[in-house]
Order: C-alpha cells, then sequence, then structure tokens
C-alpha cells in the first residue's frame, strides 16, 4: 500500500499553498471534525494517509480534516473511489468424499488460488483400518474418527500493514456441506447433491454446485457380487455405523443365548459366527472375535463359551493370499490351533436369515452352515452414483473409474478420481513403442545408438513404471542391460531388436490395491499439483509427450509400498515390509501399535486410541448394548 507524506503549514496547507484531495481506503474512528479547515494548526505537521488501491478524487469533493490525540491531521475526501479488482477469479474445486483420499487431499492442500468445496455424506473421516477393533470394543468408535471441519479449519486472510509494505497470510478456502452427490454433469461441470435422508428441511434437499476442477473420493461399497441374501442378512465392515452394528449385534446374541429357556440347539446357531472373505479385512476381524469371546465374553458368559463357533470362508486357496507365502502359513496354522474353521476353497451361493450356503470346490458339494451373524468382507465394488457416473463417459464393465497415470479421469480434462472408485490405466510399453523409437531416433536413421537410447531411458523408465520393475525383478543395472548390451558398445539397436527386448516388460503390469496406504499416497500428490499448477504450466517437469511435443506438467503418479500388517490375535501380528523383511510375532504388534498411532489425523484421536489399547490391558473390553 502507498503512503502519502504531506507537510502543512499554519494555515492547513501544503508549502505550495494547496490542499491536497485524498482518498483514504481506511476507516477513520469518529474523531472530531474540524469545521473550518483554514483553522491554524501550531507548528508544522504530517497528513499520513494509507492507500489500497490506485484512487482519484473528484475536483469538487470535499476534503475533511480531523484531530488526533497526537496534534495531528488527518486529511480524507468523501468522494466515492473507484475500486480496481487486482486479483484473479480463484478456481473453485468441488471435492466428493471425506475418506482417505480426499482428507489426504485437502490436508496438503496449500495454494489459496482455489475455493474448495466438500460434499460427503458423512462429516468425519474414519480410520478405518482399526473399524475391525472397534466391532469388539478394543477401541471406542469415537476414537478412530475425526470431525472434517476441524481437519480442515485455516486461518482467514489477515493483512498487516506497515507503512513500507504489506503483509499476508492466507489459508485455503474451504467449505463443507454434509450431503450425497448422486448425479455428475461433466457437460456443464456441474454436481447434484441431495442432504441426508433424516434431515427435514423443507423441501429444500436437492442443491447444485458448479466447479472448475472436481475431484472424486467418494470410495467404494462392499462388493456382493449378486450372491442372494447378502444385503439382506449380512453385515459388512466398511463404515463406522457398520461396525458399531456388528458391536451391537454380538453382544445381543449372547444376552439371547443366555436365557435359560432356550435349548442347546439354538444356544449353538446364535453363537456361531461366519466370516465371508479371507482378506486382512475379514482375518483381523476374526482374530478380534475370537479374543473378544475368549478374553472377555467367556469370564461374562461361562455356560456359553463351548457353543461359541467361528468359521471363515475363502473361496481362494488360502487366506491372506496378497501376503508372503509363510504369513500366510502361519496364520492359517494359529487359526487352526485357536479353534477357528478355517474353509478354503468355499464359495458362498446364498446367504439365508438362519443359514448360509456355500459350494466346496474341491467336492463340488453345497453344505448349509447354521449362523447367527455373518461378516461379509469380499472386495469392494463401485457406486451407483460412479456407476452411472462411468457410463456417461462410455467406461463400460468396469469396476472403477478408469484414470491415467496423473489420476485424471479419461474422457475429461477436469475431473480427478483417486482411492477406492479408481483404477490407473498405465500405457503399455509395446503400444507405444514405435513412437518411443521415434521419438529417440532424432536423425531418423531408423537406428538407435547406446548415446540416443540414453537421452530417453530416463523419461521411459518415468513415462512406464513396469520397466523399473522388471529391472528390479531380474536384477539388471540399467535399460543396457535389458538390452543386453553393456555400456561401451557401440553396437546398432534397430526397431526389431527393441520390441523384443521390451516384450515382457507389460508383464510386470499390475492394479494397485484398495487400500488406505493407495488412497493416502494419492490425496498427496494430487493436492501437490494442485498446489504447482501455475509454475509447472510455465515449466513442465513431467517426462517427454512421446505421442505429442513437449514435456507433461507434472511427474506421473507413483504408489510407493510402505508394508501391509495383518494382526491375528493373541498379541500377534504379521507384518510384510519393503526389502522383503517379514516379521511375525508379539514384537510385531508393539509395531503395529507404534505405525498405526503415528498414522492418526490429529493428536485428540492418538491420544484416544492409545488410552482404548490401555483400558484395554487394565479393564477388559467393554460389552454393554450402547
Amino acid at each position: 500500500m502507498a503512503q502519502a507524506t504531506i507537510d502543512l503549514n499554519r494555515d492547513g496547507k501544503d508549502m505550495s499553498g494547496r490542499i491536497h484531495q485524498l482518498a483514504c481506503t481506511t476507516v477513520l474512528p469518529p474523531f472530531p471534525t474540524i469545521s473550518n479547515p483554514n483553522k491554524k494548526v501550531l507548528g508544522k505537521r504530517r497528513v499520513y494517509c494509507y492507500k489500497r488501491h490506485t484512487l482519484e478524487a473528484s475536483l469538487d469533493s470535499d476534503i475533511h480534516l480531523r484531530l488526533i490525540s497526537s496534534g495531528g491531521l488527518v486529511a480524507y475526501c468523501d468522494a466515492k473511489p473507484e475500486y480496481v479488482n487486482h486479483e484473479s477469479k480463484k478456481k473453485k474445486v468441488v471435492v466428493l468424499g471425506t475418506g482417505w483420499a480426499g482428507t489426504s487431499f485437502l490436508k496438503n492442500m496449500k495454494s489459496n488460488s482455489y475455493d474448495i468445496h466438500v460434499v460427503s455424506p458423512r462429516n468425519y473421516f474414519a480410520f478405518t483400518p482399526l473399524l475391525p477393533s472397534v466391532t469388539c470394543g478394543t477401541v471406542e468408535a469415537r476414537s478412530v474418527v475425526e470431525p472434517i471441519r476441524s481437519i480442515t479449519r485455516k486461518l482467514q486472510y489477515i493483512h498487516l500493514l506497515t507503512r513500507r509494505n504489506s503483509v499476508e497470510q492466507s489459508g485455503v478456502n474451504i467449505h463443507f456441506s454434509e450431503a450425497e452427490c448422486y448425479k455428475i454433469d461433466n457437460k456443464n461441470n456441474k454436481v447434484y447433491c441431495r442432504a441426508s435422508k433424516d434431515k427435514k428441511l423443507g423441501g429444500q434437499e436437492d442443491f447444485s454446485i458448479d466447479y472448475d476442477y472436481l475431484v472424486i473420493a467418494m470410495g467404494g461399497r462392499s462388493n456382493t457380487f449378486n450372491t442372494p441374501g447378502v444385503q439382506e442378512h449380512a453385515h459388512f465392515l466398511k463404515e463406522v455405523d457398520e461396525a458399531l452394528k456388528i458391536r451391537h449385534s454380538v453382544v445381543d446374541l449372547f444376552e439371547r443365548a443366555s436365557l435359560p429357556s432356550l435349548p442347546v440347539e439354538e444356544k449353538k446357531k446364535l453363537l456361531s459366527f461366519v466370516v465371508v472373505g479371507g482378506g486382512p479385512t475379514g482375518v483381523e476381524f476374526a482374530a478380534e472375535l475370537h479374543d473378544f469371546v475368549l478374553e472377555d465374553m467367556a469370564k461374562l458368559y461361562p455356560s456359553l463359551k463351548d457353543y461359541v463357533k467361528i468359521t471363515l470362508l475363502e473361496a481362494g486357496d488360502h487366506i491372506l493370499n496378497m501376503f508372503d507365502k509363510r504369513i500366510t502359513e502361519f496364520a492359517e496354522q494359529k487359526f487352526a490351533r485357536d479353534g477357528i474353521d478355517v474353509r478354503l476353497g468355499s464359495m458362498v451361493v446364498k446367504v439365508g436369515e438362519n443359514e448360509i450356503t456355500a459350494k466346496e470346490r474341491a467336492s463340488g458339494q453345497v453344505v448349509s452352515i447354521p449362523h447367527g451373524m455373518v461378516v461379509w468382507s469380499t472386495g469392494i465394488g463401485a457406486r451407483p452414483e460412479v456407476v452411472e457416473f462411468m457410463k456417461q463417459l462410455g467406461q463400460v464393465n468396469r469396476r472403477a473409474l478408469v484414470t491415467d497415470e496423473w489420476l485424471r479421469v479419461e474422457g475429461s480434462d477436469n475431473i480427478y478420481a483417486l482411492g477406492d472408485c479408481a483404477t490407473i490405466n498405465q500405457r503399455r510399453v509395446m503400444e507405444d513403442i514405435a513412437v518411443i523409437f521415434s521419438k529417440a531416433d532424432k536423425n531418423n536413421s531408423g537406428k538407435l545408438d547406446l548415446k540416443e537410447f540414453k537421452d530417453v531411458v530416463g523419461d521411459i523408465i518415468e513415462r512406464y513404471p513396469q520397466v523399473d520393475i522388471y529391472l528390479k525383478k531380474n536384477q539388471m543395472r540399467d535399460m543396457a542391460s535389458l538390452l543386453k548390451k553393456s555400456q561401451e558398445s557401440n553396437i546398432i539397436v534397430d526397431i526389431e531388436y527393441f520390441k523384443e527386448a521390451l516384450s515382457k516388460v507389460d508383464s510386470q503390469m499390475k492394479n494397485l490395491p484398495a487400500t488406505a496406504q493407495v488412497a493416502a499416497q494419492q490425496g498427496v500428490y494430487l493436492a501437490d499439483c494442485f498446489n504447482r499448477m501455475e509454475e509447472c504450466e510455465k515449466y513442465p517437469e513431467g517426462p517427454l509427450r512421446f505421442r505429442g511435443v513437449g514435456r507433461h506438467r507434472f511427474r506421473p503418479f507413483r504408489y510407493r509400498h510402505l508394508g501391509q500388517f495383518a494382526p491375528l490375535g493373541g498379541e500377534q501380528t504379521a507384518a510384510q515390509l519393503p526389502g522383503d523383511w517379514i516379521s511375525i510375532g508379539q514384537s510385531t504388534q508393539w509395531l503395529w501399535y507404534s505405525v498405526y498411532t503415528s498414522k492418526q489425523v490429529s493428536w485428540r484421536t492418538r491420544f484416544l486410541v492409545v488410552g482404548d489399547w490401555g483400558r484395554r490391558f487394565i479393564f477388559g473390553r467393554d460389552s454393554s448394548k450402547i
């Protein structure tokens, strides 16, 4: 802001005899007005005026002088200034969802170039890896959730004016609406939302929001594979309210089974728990339930402990098939020792109110298992609104929204998708082999020497991550090793040899798992892209455009696997960490405690979760139906 300084003489004029007409944007306090501008003021005074914009006062406007307590004189004009808005219009970013991907994106947004509007049917972030612990009271539900408004609370724009310059501190402007998006109109850049069904707003439940950029982070829903009876009779474990429902049902089944008039067969049926799905969630829930029954419920219901049976159904050959074989074998052996009935190769064909029907792959027999409760944990599927949007884009027969390596939805320029609702369509090297060769062949000779190849090798590895995976898996130092040429070789490579050398690289392509770890890293990556959008428009940092000119704006997303845990109950956990490091036992359980504590989104939830673990060690789990 500019500062005007005027020396006044005894007549209130400057040394040249003119009264200055100044426009001051600062609101002045109600100092007493000097009715006579020509009133003499003893001594030489200065008039200060801070101007926010370049303003001009009309010639016929009046000048007012006000006396301040220090004896100084302030001059200002009553003319209405013409403001010039030098700030460009901010881009509107709409974020759908407050799960791992959406929350990670919001937490890492630092640029004040955007107005962000978050839409989600839940006003909190949930630490989903601890949901199995919530089902049995090991951890309380409120300990694993953080209000989204607390996460996104930022400082508003504050302007501190000094005599010579201005200091600005800014925060991201984020608005939140507790509603559910039911339609995405990508042609008109608009999303249609509806408030929660339990909110009575007098017919104002529906609204729409315009956007410049749309970030879809809506997650997925439990995949039932259209199995009859699953929606009606099974419990799911993806949301906090579902975990609480399971907790209430477990306690209720024990209370019902404890009634004296109930026959033994009915008690056994009520206390028969069936878990469908041998992935990390299903295995951890089965382990938590076993510990809950053994350590807590057996003391409260001693006459019922012999009637409890836990069955784990898995359609594959092993449980935890995404883990190392050593972990899989240990988990199956431990469950067998604990009395958990693991049935491999069992595909569920129907879920009834009192029994579940499965087909055994080995024998082809169809068996029925009576149950009191079924927990369904067999992977995720797309939400209905996402499926409808996929149809608009022509993405049919896909399990999730297809994006490119920059998380941009294919078929759209300003829509991004991340987390469980999206999958990255990594381009194959063999699809672009001809243009890669042409880009490297700068002299159009139809052959590549080693120097020409080295000029593009970095861009190839960055653009096609399967190349780097293939090199590491086959213990090759560099691309020259892949071409079976030494660093000193002068042998020329033609297109056919080039194709042959890279023909097996695409076999390393795999879809990323639908985990919290992947979603969180995608949120951090996309936020970094938005923060540096303007900078990278001018100075692109991505790899070469093999099918275009120049470079991509950003480096493509790369997932970095940090390891995975599988709690197996009895204070024993299995961990598979980078570098093929396998750890199993009680020491790994304490590593699990420390990692999950550090990954909480706030200090409040850290203290609550650690407190819940300590309470469980001392007092046991709570079995109240609240």
